[in-house]
């Protein structure tokens, strides 16, 4: 009961402070902004034609109007819970608009009453996917429960041998039937991500005959669950790592769609040299070919290299001519464009390549969709994040905390030279 005092009182706070906070930006006017929409990257200049003599020209038919290319369906990885769909309308808003139609998160892999994707967690993203019939929503599922606590390779190729043997089936059960229950049942599932590396305790290098094993259980677990329509994605880091991804590959039977996660790293290695390396972009573009399966791009972005342009634009048109069956930059900071404000020139050649475009429909089985009553947020979103280059590069942002962030509908801003406009 205090506590529902409490909040009514911060509530009741929280509306007083909006007042008062509307209030001066009205008494000072021009000197104040709420993320003003920003103009487009390129603006092309008016050019008056010459006069010319008419001449009468025999009726044709009409040449179509150019259009636009669609770019592949595309997303962005904003936070793994309500707050990261909340944030995929301001991204959109700082692309021109352009649509986001993958939205990407992950499971907790802490416990295993986590990755059966506890009650509530889904629900928004669910409900964002449901929305439109051309959206894609990714999730990335760990293997195991204690996920990133460093167990021993002794500890994770005895549970890779406890999993292959069917000790954790339950768990993915419950999961597939509570995605069907939430009406995604054509969610892309990112199983055991980067397993050819040594962070996670469902990597494969301690004993990649029974991560194979597991793998090939956990899908047919899944796929047995009535109504389901998912994609399974296997999905490397880039190189070599702990372990040759190709180690891992569990078959063809049980992978639908073969992705790469690829950062801007190590220190110094050029986009060339990703491309080249061993177990690099080529070699996983050719070894998707070769098995016929669509690629994808779950985890992409900036990060050893800093604010590395060149590797921003050899990234994108590395997509543009693959063309993989969906991609999602990671974006906070170091990886970021948009929520990374220290990154300024790839942030603009990221918005520049997206920036009022068309998509592409996503072509992941569609159930029809269920209408969902929209509901409050259960916590207070975060502000929208700002770039260098964004619509708020001339001004003094305001901290006035989320909840009245929310209600202004962005981060009040003050400009620079408010105080002359005034005089």
């Amino acid at each position: 009961m205090g506590a529902q005092q409490s909040g009514a009182r911060t509530r009741r706070s929280a509306v007083i402070a909006v007042a008062a906070v509307a209030s001066v930006a009205l008494a000072v006017g021009p000197g104040f902004a709420v993320e003003p929409v920003p103009p487009p990257p390129d603006t092309p200049v008016p050019v008056t034609p010459s006069p010319v003599t008419p001449v009468p020209v025999t009726p044709t038919t009409p040449a179509p109007t150019p259009t636009k290319a669609a770019v592949p369906p595309f997303g962005a990885f904003l936070d793994s819970g309500p707050v990261g769909v909340a944030r995929m309308a301001g991204l959109s808003r700082w692309l021109g608009s352009t649509e986001l139609k993958v939205a990407h998160t992950y499971l907790p892999g802490d416990r295993w009453r986590d990755i059966e994707g506890a009650p509530g967690f889904l629900d928004v993203w669910a409900r964002w996917r449901r929305d439109k019939a051309d959206r894609t929503l990714v999730l990335n599922v760990p293997m195991q429960e204690r996920n990133e606590d460093h167990v021993s390779d002794a500890g994770v190729r005895w549970l890779l041998r406890q999993g292959a043997a069917g000790a954790f089936d339950g768990h993915f059960k419950t999961l597939a039937e509570r995605l069907v229950e939430l009406k995604v049942p054509d969610t892309v599932v990112v199983l055991g991500w980067e397993m050819n590396g040594t962070t996670y305790t469902h990597r494969c290098g301690p004993d990649p005959e029974s991560w194979k094993a597991y793998w090939n259980r956990i899908v047919t677990t899944m796929r047995a669950v009535p109504g389901q329509k998912f994609r399974f994605d296997f999905t490397p880091s880039r190189g070599r790592d702990g372990v040759p991804w190709t180690e891992c590959y569990p078959g063809d039977s049980t992978v639908d769609i073969i992705g790469m996660d690829s950062y801007d790293q190590p220190t110094g290695e050029s986009f060339d040299e990703q491309v080249k390396e061993p177990y690099g972009l080529q070699q996983h573009v050719d070894f998707a070919k070769s098995h016929g399966k669509p690629i994808s791009y779950p985890e992409w972005g900036l990060f050893r290299n800093g604010d590395n342009a060149e590797y921003m634009k050899r990234m994108l048109a590395w997509i543009d001519e693959h063309k993989p069956l969906y991609n999602t930059l990671t974006d906070y900071c170091p990886h970021g464009v948009w929520q990374c404000s220290a990154n300024p020139r790839s942030s603009q050649i990221y918005r520049r390549a997206l920036y009022d475009l068309p998509v592409q429909p996503s072509t992941a089985p569609t159930p029809a969709p269920t209408p969902t009553p929209a509901t409050a947020p259960a916590s207070p979103p975060a502000a929208k994040p700002e770039a260098a280059t964004g619509p708020l590069g001339d001004c003094s942002p305001v901290d006035l905390g989320n909840w009245i962030e929310y209600w202004l509908g962005g981060r009040l801003c003050i400009r620079f030279d408010w105080w002359s406009r005034s005089s």
